[in-house]
């Protein structure tokens, strides 16, 4: 359980933050931009919850959860020989977290209309979030692919960041009244 009585420590006013290993880092470094990255997914996705009820806005509750997750795995570097398994001590994304995700973007891509052309970002209010949480997803997965290039980064959590923007993007298609509001890209209208 945590327990935070204090939110300010001091311990990062020189430019450095800890790892749950007790381990400080740079804020900079490409682990702290990968955990910065999921961190704002995680609140564009709660953006994204206040247009939405139902099993989607729940779902994404859990999405938020699992994130948080994510970010616990990412804040915990590999030692050596390190399978990834999770542990008492050691909180790891599993695969059963990415096989929920994908169950999800087939149960909703079931119920939507075909794509027939490429979609521009918008629509309803909720689709417009979702979408702007699926680009924020993204660059949250460039972050985790540019740390794996570095360090070893458990390959559960590199498939879930990849999946939640996929199931994104169906969660905005169906807040666009099943994909039948979606806004068509008219390739080279604007010249």
């Amino acid at each position: 359980m945590v327990k935070l009585n204090r939110i300010y420590t001091r311990t990062g006013d020189e430019g450095t933050t800890g790892l749950v290993d007790g381990s400080r880092l740079s804020k900079h470094a490409p682990r702290m931009a990968a955990v910065g990255d999921v961190d704002e997914t995680n609140a564009v996705i709660g953006l994204a919850i206040r247009e939405m009820s139902g099993r989607a806005a729940d779902d994404l509750r859990r999405v938020q959860n699992d994130l948080f997750d994510l970010g616990a795995d990412l804040a915990t570097p590999a030692k050596e020989g390190d399978d990834f398994a999770p542990s008492q001590m050691v909180l790891r994304i599993v695969p059963s977290q990415v096989e929920w995700v994908e169950q999800r973007i087939d149960a909703v891509t079931s119920e939507l209309e075909p794509l027939t052309s490429f979609i521009l970002p918008g629509g309803s209010e909720a689709a417009a979030r979702l979408h702007l949480a699926r680009t924020v997803t993204r660059r949250a997965e460039r972050a985790l692919t540019a740390l794996a290039e570095q360090e070893p980064v458990n390959p559960a959590a590199l498939s879930y960041v990849n999946r939640l923007s996929d199931y994104l993007f169906v969660l905005a298609r169906a807040a666009n009244d099943g994909g039948n509001a979606d806004i068509l890209w008219a390739p080279g209208a604007g010249r």
